[in-house]
């Protein structure tokens, strides 16, 4: 599962990539910095881990990942190709959520492609270029079916009806996630179509240092454009994220973040965001070994969360031991939970909750 960084170019993909990865892409001040798409696998801060690790005190602890998709700055006319465009927004398609970084500072020294600051200009060109080629996508499915349904075949005439229903929208600049489409049409129609603007996004506010706490009169305007859309708005002062990560000692990042106001990396929240974003959630196993947590979707079974384990686990199912969470904090060990009975035996059918611990037992 991946989030891809989208955005114009010289908005601050690059340094936000690397600010997320430090996997240090290549940033600087002109646009088409970023050609191919870098790729980083991001760990998921997440205080419940730490929490395991003082219990349990194992030999290692492994996190929650997410990767993340630095992709290279649409322009206006990327849907006929222009800036590479076909080839970014294909980089586009492959992933599955959208992180889509807004400019909302002034800062005469750094361009902007179209020589002024505007998030509501930049989001609209973005969205239109995404819109146009969801739109080709469309209409080309749609003449297919067209046919078919001429020939009076129900099924490609309820799918054709679902397809002018998008393209009517796509043409009015409403995007995907926007419109309202009756959930089996959705399963059987759209989503088999990988839309772009299908793809949930968050709308990341790159802000300078004094605005990272409170925001601006620019982020004001986004939280206005963005109400109906249902989709997350995040302030990041991504320059000021960059300096913190070269810091060295733990405790100069903590002295840092308290000057501004903040109590963790802003960087932090944003992974988690697009954790969420993905629809990802985790359980953890605890043993003196390792404790781990471990990314399944939100929603999977007992048996699919031990299928991300090992695919013996999830064939083998037999049952699984659960602890919640809380329960682990407040008592304190496995064995101390077992002796209060909080401990439960679960089946097959049992859907997986955040912050689950977890034993599976199974037999192949």
């Amino acid at each position: 599962m991946k989030a891809g960084i989208v955005g114009l170019p010289n908005v601050g993909k690059s340094t936000l990539f690397n600010c997320l990865s430090n996997a240090k892409a290549q940033s600087a001040n002109f646009p088409f910095c970023t050609i191919e798409p870098n790729i980083g696998v991001v760990n998921v801060p997440d205080p419940r881990l730490e929490e395991l690790e003082s219990l349990v005190k194992p030999q290692r602890v492994i996190p929650a990942t997410v990767e993340i998709v630095d992709i290279a700055g649409l322009v206006k006319g990327a849907s006929k190709g222009e800036g590479l465009g076909n080839q970014f927004l294909g980089n586009i398609r492959e992933t599955d959520a959208i992180l889509h970084v807004l400019r909302c500072f002034d800062n005469d020294n750094v361009v902007h492609v179209d020589g002024s600051v505007d998030p509501i200009r930049d989001k609209e060109t973005i969205d239109m270029e995404l819109q146009l080629k969801d739109l080709e996508t469309v209409e080309k499915r749609l003449e297919r079916v067209g046919r078919t349904a001429k020939t009076g075949n129900k099924e490609a005439q309820q799918e054709a009806e679902i397809l002018q229903l998008l393209k009517k929208n796509l043409e009015s600049g409403i995007s995907v996630r926007a419109i309202s489409i009756p959930a089996e049409g959705y399963q059987a129609y759209v989503k088999p179509l990988q839309l772009i603007t299908d793809k949930p996004v968050l709308y990341v506010c790159n802000v300078d240092e004094s605005a990272a706490t409170l925001g601006n009169a620019y982020v004001e305007r986004v939280h206005q454009a963005v109400k109906d859309e249902q989709a997350e708005v995040l302030v990041l002062a991504v320059a000021t994220e960059a300096d913190i990560n070269e810091l060295d000692t733990y405790e100069e990042r903590r002295l840092f973040l308290e000057d501004l106001g903040l109590e963790e990396p802003g960087s932090s929240k944003l992974i988690r965001a697009a954790y969420r974003l993905l629809n990802l959630q985790t359980y953890f196993t605890a043993g003196e070994k390792e404790v781990r947590a471990w990314t399944i979707p939100v929603g999977a079974t007992a048996p699919q969360a031990a299928g991300v384990i090992h695919t013996d686990f999830e064939k083998g199912f037999i049952r699984a031991e659960v602890i919640s969470f809380d329960d682990y904090q407040k008592y304190g060990s496995e064995a101390k939970v077992r002796e209060a009975g909080k401990m439960r035996v679960e089946g097959k059918e049992y859907v997986v909750a955040d912050g689950d611990v977890m034993h599976f037992r199974f037999n192949v």
